[in-house]
């Protein structure tokens, strides 16, 4: 159901998310490329150092050998006249697969350079560049003899979206859900640094509730209702930070970032009002994440009750949410 060029994009994805041992992957499109949708390269010489090609076709059909020896073409003579090093690897990647006469060829090194050689004229020889007809003869016929065709493979498709389930990107891309969530993270004894600023945020806020001074945690003992609303704040910090961490490789880069986002801009205005203290503040917000709807983020259907807590205070931690004014 991809265009030519969604298929592009999601090799690409793939290529930059599940295959190792690259320095840079490149994608390249339009006319002009040489035989080369997308480059992998090893090391800082590109073209000139190891590097491996894909070339992307979305044709209804699976691949055939008709298909695949133009661009064949163009990555013999192109290497011939020194535009780049032979690729390491060539790979022909497409939605409907590779046909089984082109995946024989693609097995056979031996025979997929006589194929190709002796269908030169009729499939290549006109479809290398449009500025000129490359006949197979002199130099670069011998080039070619002396090629070793067995860099050029075949990727099927059921393949390549198995690679994608390590991608970030794979739920968005194909639904399905996500795995069980590992149970939350306990909130060490003494406070981290990673939450100094939000615990600091709700002190405030239990100040502005009693008139009494709370410097640190274990004052808050001289009030069970809120030493329990405090102990139960924490958990749920650290239950956001179990979500954060769960979902940080099964997502997009920035997902979890939005759903923040969204919880913020559904609280905020509530934060905005009028309250007689901070803890009141504090407890307004934490229900108005609780009661609101999250639909438009992925991660919105496992986001429990105490992450949309935890959230709310993870935006205290980065001073977007103020319990007292």
């Amino acid at each position: 159901m991809y265009s030519a060029e969604e298929w592009e994009e999601f090799t690409t994805e793939w290529a930059d998310c599940c295959l190792k041992g690259y320095t840079e992957i490149v994608r390249f499109s339009g006319a002009g490329d040489r035989g080369v949708d997308i480059a992998a390269f090893t090391d800082s010489k590109g073209f000139l150092g190891v590097w491996d090609g894909f070339q992307c076709k979305h044709y209804n059909d699976p691949l055939a050998p008709s298909d695949a020896k133009p661009e064949i073409g163009k990555i013999l003579w192109y290497s011939f006249n020194g535009d780049y090093r032979v690729p390491r690897s060539y790979s022909f990647v497409a939605p409907s697969g590779i046909g089984t006469k082109l995946n024989n060829l693609l097995k056979n090194a031996a025979a997929l350079k006589e194929d190709l050689i002796s269908t030169w004229d009729k499939v290549c020889r006109k479809k290398i560049t449009d500025k000129q007809e490359i006949p197979l003869e002199g130099a670069f016929l011998k080039y070619v003899e002396s090629f070793d065709f067995s860099i050029f493979h075949g990727k099927q498709p059921l393949a390549i979206i198995e690679e994608h389930r390590s991608s970030p990107f794979h739920l968005s891309r194909f639904g399905g859900g996500f795995p069980a969530r590992p149970p939350a993270m306990k909130p060490p004894d003494a406070i981290d640094a990673t939450e100094s600023r939000y615990v600091e945020r709700l002190l405030e806020a239990y100040f502005d509730y009693v008139k009494e001074p709370i410097k640190v945690p274990n004052d808050l003992k001289k009030w069970p209702t809120l030493n329990g609303h405090f102990t139960r704040q924490r958990e749920a910090f650290y239950h956001a930070e179990t979500l954060r961490v769960f979902v940080r490789d099964k997502v997009e880069p920035g997902t979890f970032e939005r759903l923040q986002d969204e919880v913020f801009s559904g609280v905020v205005d509530t934060s905005d009002d009028v309250y007689d203290d901070g803890y009141a503040r504090v407890k307004a917000v934490i229900k108005a994440a609780q009661d609101m709807q999250l639909t438009a983020n992925p991660i919105a259907p496992i986001a429990e009750t105490q992450d949309r807590h935890g959230i709310c205070h993870q935006l205290a931690n980065e001073d977007r949410l103020k319990w007292t004014k």
